[in-house]
């Protein structure tokens, strides 16, 4: 059996964990720099705030509604994102962390299990110790846990938030419920294509033909399908190193100025760097990005880009981040306003394993300092340890100017009860 844990409108609820007095009220969690709303509590879906909306557009209706705004607290998130993973490796050690908010695990060996019992205690452990709701849906497959879960979501009341499907007369009514389009895997292009084709929810989808399926579509639409018939085709994907590593951003306003789009770039180069050594990998290429704000056409627009490539594989943040600063200086267009920029290390090979040049090496001190400075970061946190044409203060200048306390990150915002 898989089941599919979801939590429920989670940055909302990361805020509200921490500020009871937010708890019924209509929540919305904006984007980098404040941009737009990316996650709504239920009260603001009731409200008809969209989904996307420009949060300059809809300041005066948030405001009408009592709608609380904040910006994205990405540490508080992504802390209380692990706190809820670690959790469900108590219940199971198959586990896939599938986004920042919800994951599959797979029970091997449970067939004697109560899995609405079990469902109820994982749902009940992570709301107890961590105090963010959620929703449980189990079933034979991948895919079925899906819909198993929207159900449990749809229907709080009758399901506790948590649903089986473990009979045949089940998984036929659930995919009689479920339209085509909620299918998870079923995109825009495949359900314009099976909608012509008649289906209109999951269980026509499943009804066509295995062969037609495989001929006019590929074999992931026929393992989806397989997955809805309850046969398991769809296993817990395995953590796999990245081909490629990237770092990018955008700035919380416009810069012409390459001395402060230098230090960006550093920043985003020694991101990559860092990640690089924690999945034991080194770089061929460095790739850099710069682009001007492509809303704004009443200025002049400029985009490039520019690869360097190393003459030996590295992880070292001193020589990314010096060959990012002179690729983004040679591709810079003084007078150009700059809005977003990135860092691409590519041509990823294993650090302890790659060929070696007989000539060409890399400076033997930067490993051990490169280590130094991983322990140090990681123990004091909040990047202490930092190149010279880095800003000291911080890691991400972002536009954040709605941002709720690091409750759970940083010493200084710990809750203080009286």
């Amino acid at each position: 059996m898989f089941a599919l844990v979801d939590c429920n409108n989670f940055y909302a609820s990361c805020e509200r964990a921490f500020n009871p007095n937010l708890q019924g009220k209509p929540i919305a969690i904006l984007s980098n720099n404040d941009g737009c709303v990316i996650s709504r509590s239920d009260e603001a879906k009731a409200l008809g705030l969209p989904m996307g909306a420009p949060i300059f557009k809809w300041e005066e209706f948030c405001k009408a509604n009592h709608i609380e705004v904040f910006s994205s607290n990405y540490p508080l998130y992504g802390d209380m994102s692990s706190r809820v993973m670690s959790i469900l490796t108590q219940f199971t050690p198959d586990v896939e962390t599938y986004s920042i908010d919800e994951a599959f695990v797979a029970f091997k060996g449970f067939d004697h299990y109560n899995f609405n019992d079990y469902g109820t205690q994982i749902r009940q452990r992570i709301l107890t110790w961590t105090g963010i709701p959620t929703c449980v849906g189990i079933a034979p497959t991948k895919a079925l846990s899906k819909v198993a879960n929207k159900i449990a979501r749809k229907f709080p009341k009758e399901t506790k938030g948590v649903y089986v499907i473990d009979t045949e007369e089940k998984r036929i009514k659930a995919l009689k419920w479920i339209a085509v389009e909620d299918v998870w895997g079923i995109g825009n292009g495949l359900n314009k294509r099976l909608k012509a084709k008649g289906c209109k929810t999951a269980y026509d989808f499943v009804q066509l033909p295995d062969n037609w399926v495989r001929k006019s579509f590929s074999i992931t639409e026929w393992k989806l399908k397989k997955d809805l018939e309850g046969i398991p085709t769809l296993k817990l994907d395995e953590i796999k190193t990245k081909r490629a590593i990237a770092t990018t951003r955008s700035f919380d306003y416009t810069y012409s100025d390459l001395n402060y789009i230098k230090e960006r770039i550093s920043t985003f180069a020694s991101s990559c760097a860092e990640k690089l050594r924690k999945q034991g990998s080194s770089c061929h290429v460095v790739y850099v990005m710069l682009s001007s704000d492509r809303h704004k056409k009443d200025v002049e627009q400029h985009k490039a880009s520019k690869a360097v490539n190393l003459p030996s594989p590295t992880d070292s943040s001193l020589v990314i981040s010096h060959c990012a600063v002179e690729a983004v200086t040679a591709i810079f267009k003084p007078g150009i306003k700059y809005k977003r920029a990135g860092v691409i290390v590519m041509g990823l090979v294993p650090t302890n394993n790659h060929q070696l040049q007989l000539f060409q090496s890399e400076n033997p001190k930067h490993k051990p300092l490169m280590q130094a400075i991983d322990h140090l970061n990681k123990k004091y946190a909040d990047y202490k340890i930092k190149l010279g044409n880095q800003d000291l203060k911080r890691t991400w200048k972002m536009r954040q100017e709605r941002l709720s306390p690091r409750y759970t990150t940083n010493i200084n915002d710990i809750i203080k009860v009286k």
